[in-house]
């Protein structure tokens, strides 16, 4: 190979890229709005559930109960009603996710040691959010329910009986079950497949549509320069737009790397590597702009979206897809991002993805070079 030949193919992209602005705009703006909303909108935390309620009783037990309910970080008591169509009224509506109605004589009930019913009508038109909620909503009831069973044994001078099994939890990696701990890292397997894929998807289709493809055939140069050549441009702007995501991760979220760095960056590289080679086989196989980027967005963009465990947990997909998503890069890409960012390990306890997107890189290469071989460049 000529380093000289890589040179002049290199540079010529290089200049392409910095005429077209759509180019630069995908390579630069796109990923830093993609981190913004990603980082700031996208969030698998539940807070502030808005509740509406109907008090009945008008005590100031049942009062007592939706202050401390209110007070609580992921409650937020919106409005008080009379009736229970204007709770009906807000969860049709939207406005509330939950109601909860308490029925008159409820304070009394509970005096009188009686079992005391809540009603709790609850919006499921989004599953994980109420799933979410109920589970909220029934950890406080069982917590109210401690405190007024250990009242009862105080009255009646009785010793608390602690449960035979006590559950001491200590997460472990995400201390703070923050979503944008691992949101964020994600991220980075997203921007490397935009910009190292559905980019290059586009170089050498545009050869051919421009008719430049012959002149190129005509020059002394193999195939193996060609790519190098082509995709030395892409490699360096995505490279820095992972450092760009790095950098805002940790300045804007708070989101910092725990492991070594230099690891990330060699994961980076190999996963863009195989992100190059990916762009690349789809342009020469398509040989147009057009059909090479959608094809791009669907092979490349979406199952490293979708099929990564980066929102959407593969362990609750059906068995095929489950079985597609051996081959999808982002998945071992970001099991390493999650095993440098959030569980701290190193090499040891990640060289099984390391090693699976090198032989990925090696296949996709091999590819390439065949197919350009095959059309004689």
């Amino acid at each position: 190979m000529s380093i000289k030949k890589i040179q002049a193919i290199a540079r010529k992209e290089f200049y392409h890229v910095l005429r077209d602005f759509r180019s630069l705009y995908l390579a630069f703006l796109f990923p830093i709005i993609l981190i913004l909303l990603f980082g700031y909108a996208l969030s698998l935390d539940l807070e502030n559930v808005e509740v509406v309620v109907v008090d009945h009783d008008q005590t100031e037990f049942s009062r007592l109960f939706i202050d401390r309910l209110d007070a609580s970080s992921y409650f937020h008591v919106q409005h008080y009603f009379s009736g229970v169509k204007d709770v009906i009224g807000h969860l049709d509506h939207g406005w509330a996710i939950l109601g909860i109605i308490i029925p008159p004589g409820w304070t009394k009930d509970i005096k009188a040691d009686r079992e005391a019913e809540l009603q709790v009508l609850l919006d499921g038109s989004d599953p994980n959010t109420a799933n979410l909620a109920q589970g909220y909503i029934t950890a406080f009831i069982s917590g109210f329910n401690q405190k007024l069973l250990f009242n009862f044994l105080d009255r009646k001078g009785l010793e608390r009986i602690n449960p035979p099994i006590e559950g001491r939890i200590r997460v472990w990696f995400n201390e703070d079950l923050e979503s944008r701990n691992f949101i964020v890292p994600g991220i980075i397997a997203i921007i490397i497949m935009i910009v190292g894929a559905i980019l290059t998807s586009l170089v050498i289709a545009r050869e051919y549509e421009n008719g430049t493809m012959e002149t190129l055939r005509t020059l002394p140069l193999e195939a193996e320069e060609f790519l190098i050549g082509k995709a030395i441009p892409y490699f360096f702007i995505a490279l820095i737009d992972v450092l760009v995501a790095v950098l805002m991760g940790q300045v804007l979220f708070d989101v910092v790397m725990k492991s070594n760095f230099g690891l990330m960056i060699l994961a980076a590289c190999l996963y863009l590597f195989v992100a190059l080679s990916l762009g690349l086989l789809i342009s020469a196989a398509t040989k147009s702009q057009l059909v090479a980027n959608q094809l791009a967005v669907l092979f490349t963009y979406l199952p490293s979206l979708l099929l990564s465990d980066f929102v959407f947990p593969i362990s609750n997909m059906p068995t095929l897809l489950q079985a597609i998503s051996y081959i999808v890069p982002a998945k071992y890409f970001i099991d390493i991002l999650n095993g440098l960012y959030l569980r701290g390990v190193g090499f040891p306890y990640l060289w099984k993805s390391y090693l699976v997107l090198f032989f990925m890189v090696v296949i996709l290469l091999a590819f390439n070079v065949r197919k350009l071989k095959r059309g004689d460049l």
